[in-house]
């Protein structure tokens, strides 16, 4: 091996080995700021008018027409299906 090609050499590991520090700096820096985020979200309280108060006995989700809810979604076939029903009698 040449004097030159050992220079090269040196000069290549140097540069990696920076490169590796200042990588293995920014990963401890970004796991400190991580930490340190995830401690300020847990320090702030949650307010309660943030929520919608729903008791817990009702669905809010429920239909409190039935007719209504019949006429909107099934409007037609209700119709052709219910409108000879007292034909019967």
């Amino acid at each position: 091996m040449t004097n030159q090609q050992k220079a090269d050499r040196l000069a290549l590991i140097q540069k990696i080995a920076e490169r590796q520090k200042r990588e293995k700096a920014t990963a401890l820096r970004m796991a400190k700021l991580k930490t340190r985020s995830k401690s300020l979200v847990k320090r702030v309280p949650k307010k309660k008018r943030d929520f919608m108060e729903i008791p817990k006995e009702s669905n809010m989700y429920q239909w409190t027409d039935a007719s209504s809810y019949a006429k909107e979604y099934y409007g037609e076939t209700m119709y052709e299906t219910t409108r000879f029903d007292n034909d019967w009698d």
